[in-house]
């Protein structure tokens, strides 16, 4: 068992080396209205998108490098050609966090496609959630994804989900495991943790109740949080599921229930002091005093299996609204919302068992080939890994410091 682990450590600092392209925040919105031959584009862009086309990829553009980028990615088509810009771009007031741009085309004949390549180039799971109003008034949603950068106008306004059938729900579920960077970071620090089976039986249990509650939740719009608190959350439950395997491993599980407690209130304190902190200052000190005390908990139990089934239910339950992220603006009819829940959970947990089976046949092939490792090493690099992604993206999607 201590051979399996620890492979399954390889497969999760491999994994979890990848650029962190974190599907809740990688979307944008449009908005398009076509009036016979001219289209009218507004762009809302989060502040974390755009930081993707300055040079460090960390400090905010100008507006007119945003708005040139998005001019020369996104457009509109006629019959008989392409449109021009006859207005624009230029910067709309928007809300804190988000840009907001508007171009007009004008085109030579009338409206026959939208398109749109932006931000495919730095993310290449980006989605853009497309609200257009066609020239008769009729609104319709579609997405604009790296494998549907084109729109054709004369579609009769519908989603380019309203006749899908239930194995395209399911292929967007696994899609967004294979391509969501923090949920399998989290995913595979719950492997680490858990020595034998029954304990992983537990936890990725808690795990699947969790996000298939909220999931459900935030679908049919009965609870809707921040997208931004979500974002943050899930990164903090990758730096704690890291800590807790520290605190773990090397039996010493206070000073890491200290550092981890301690940053988060601090974070409360910097709030409370005016630093802009995105997330709310009840939430920050309550997360200070819950990380404080699971980490001790867990760390002086000599089987937390089942405190981790609870626990791990509680971040499936924050992990469930990061799933949801790309689905919030489907507004599909009523009676498609079951199909789409059963099909995209279901590619969920299909996206999960293929990671946790390919990481077993990994295991295999080094099994067979007799290849050892030194299991504290690995659980020690492996575990502080995931602290420190976890706190970076936490951090990265907390702290404003522009």
């Amino acid at each position: 068992m201590t051979r399996l682990r620890l492979l399954f450590l390889l497969a999760g600092l491999a994994w979890g080396g990848l650029p962190a392209a974190a599907h809740t925040l990688s979307e944008s919105h449009s908005s398009w209205q076509i009036d016979g031959a001219t289209v009218r584009l507004q762009m809302i862009v989060p502040d974390l998108e755009a930081k993707r086309l300055s040079p460090s990829g960390a400090d905010l553009p100008s507006g007119e490098v945003l708005g040139r980028y998005l001019a020369t990615h996104m457009g509109a088509s006629a019959q008989n050609g392409e449109c021009g810009i006859s207005e624009g771009p230029r910067r709309l007031s928007a809300a804190a966090g988000f840009y907001r741009e508007e171009i007009v085309f004008k085109c030579p004949s009338k409206v026959t496609q939208l398109h749109s390549s932006a931000f495919y180039d730095r993310v290449r799971s980006h989605t853009d959630f497309a609200r257009i109003e066609d020239a008769d008034g009729r609104f319709f949603e579609q997405l604009f994804t790296a494998d549907h950068q084109r729109i054709d106008t004369a579609g009769g306004g519908q989603s380019t989900l309203e006749n899908a059938g239930l194995l395209r729900f399911v292929g967007m579920g696994v899609m967004h495991i294979f391509t969501g960077i923090d949920h399998m970071s989290f995913m595979l620090g719950l492997v680490l943790i858990s020595r034998r089976v029954r304990d992983l039986l537990f936890v990725v249990t808690g795990f699947t109740l969790g996000h298939s509650l909220t999931l459900a939740l935030a679908v049919t719009g009965i609870l809707r949080p921040d997208a931004r608190y979500i974002d943050a959350l899930v990164a903090l439950t990758i730096a704690l599921i890291g800590a807790e395997n520290i605190g773990d491993r090397t039996h010493r599980p206070l000073p890491v229930a200290l550092g981890l407690g301690g940053i988060l209130a601090a974070l409360a304190a910097a709030k409370l002091s005016g630093v802009d902190v995105a997330l709310p200052m009840t939430l920050l000190a309550g997360g200070a005093l819950f990380a404080f005390s699971y980490l001790l908990l867990t760390g002086h139990m000599q089987d937390a299996g089942r405190v981790r089934l609870l626990v791990t239910l509680v971040f499936g339950l924050i992990h469930g609204f990061g799933f949801a992220s790309n689905l919030l603006e489907m507004q599909l009819p009523a009676n498609r919302l079951a199909e789409l829940l059963v099909g995209f959970n279901l590619g969920v947990e299909i996206g999960q068992l293929t990671v946790v089976l390919g990481a077993l046949a990994l295991v295999w092939v080094f099994v067979r080939l007799r290849v050892t490792v030194s299991r504290p090493l690995f659980t020690d690099v492996a575990a502080a890994f995931l602290v420190g992604e976890g706190l970076y993206w936490f951090l990265g999607r907390t702290v404003s410091l522009g």
